[in-house]
């Protein structure tokens, strides 16, 4: 069974229960490997940052995709796209949860950290929630389709920000941050060549009704 057809399978709320279920049994299995909470709590302080990543990869690039690859695959995830990017908030919701347990495991991780280096990660789950939040549909009736469309991509884009400063500063100390830094950024710049296909192809379609009017006199 390929990937598409997965995602034909699995559908709206279905495929959210199937990855939050997915999600925790991750997490869980991190946790609760090796005997010391401490580290399992860490261990699962990891591994929820990279599932969020990876979601978050998929729902900022999925309309990206659907323009530039377009196929059962594309066209089935920008269809789920708001599925993902809730099973996203989903996984950072555990990974809030695994530095709080974290914190309450070890009493020197809150004292060690200060309110300037809380910010960003207070910032990128204020938008987390936001966005989580309108993307339920009578809300996003209420805000309007530009309001809502304008909301989505700014959230998107302080998101991915904080994500490039979390990992990019860490490669100094461990240069296997520089993969998902190198990921990061491949999305972004798949997502400006979208943008500017996209570009093209309306200028494409609009020029035959335009060329009449400037040979007029």
């Amino acid at each position: 069974m390929t990937a598409s057809s997965v995602l034909q399978r699995l559908t709206g709320w279905r495929l959210f229960l199937l990855l939050a279920v997915v999600l925790c049994a991750i997490a869980a299995a991190a946790f609760l490997i090796g005997p010391d909470a401490v580290e399992g709590s860490r261990r699962a302080i990891r591994v929820t940052a990279r599932t969020s990543f990876v979601l978050f990869l998929a729902a900022f690039t999925a309309s990206s995709f659907a323009i530039l690859l377009p196929g059962d695959f594309s066209r089935a995830l920008l269809r789920e796209r708001r599925i993902v990017g809730l099973s996203f908030a989903f996984s950072h919701l555990l990974h809030a949860f695994a530095i709080y347990a974290f914190g309450q495991l070890d009493p020197a991780f809150w004292p060690s950290r200060s309110a300037l280096t809380n910010v960003p990660g207070s910032l990128g789950y204020a938008f987390i929630a936001l966005l989580a939040i309108t993307s339920y549909r009578p809300l996003a009736r209420r805000l309007g389709p530009t309001a809502w469309h304008r909301l989505h991509v700014a959230g998107m884009w302080i998101i991915a920000t904080i994500f490039a400063y979390s990992y990019f500063k860490r490669v100094p100390v461990n240069f296997w941050y520089a993969v998902p830094s190198a990921l990061l950024f491949t999305a972004v710049v798949i997502r400006l060549i979208a943008k500017r296909a996209q570009a093209i192809k309306r200028g494409a379609r609009t020029a035959p009704s335009a060329g009449p009017l400037r040979t007029q006199p």
